[in-house]
């Protein structure tokens, strides 16, 4: 039993869930990511360059068949999918930024601090 209460303990550490949460929210955020370049960006792209499938450009060398457009279009998703990071990443320190320029409401003052101040009035207008 102390292997089992071990694991559920480390199992359910917050840095484990906050990492957790992280993963299947970026696996989603990559579906989405891929879609836009495979589904919007790329035929776009396709058509700029005149009907070019980068994907299936390929040179043969004797038997071997380089297939380096499917490498130029995972360097073109790359730099899509790390833009896009880069953005959402961006938007958040905004957000986080203005939080915190915010300032603070100045707190009431207490009744001591009142009296005190209505006092110090009083002495100088004496």
């Amino acid at each position: 039993m102390g292997f089992i209460k071990e694991f559920k303990e480390f199992a359910m550490k917050g840095n484990v869930m906050d990492m957790a949460v992280g993963v299947i929210i970026g696996g989603a955020f990559g579906k989405i990511v891929s879609s836009l370049v495979d589904d919007v960006l790329m035929p776009l792209i396709g058509t700029i360059t005149g009907g070019v499938d980068f994907t299936n450009l390929a040179i043969k060398v004797g038997d071997a068949e380089l297939k380096y457009g499917t490498f130029i279009q995972n360097i073109i998703d790359f730099l899509i999918i790390a833009f896009c990071i880069f953005l959402m990443i961006k938007g958040m320190n905004k957000l986080n930024k203005k939080k915190e320029e915010e300032p603070a409401a100045e707190p009431e003052p207490s009744n001591e601090e009142k009296l005190l101040g209505e006092i110090r009035d009083l002495l100088k207008n004496k």
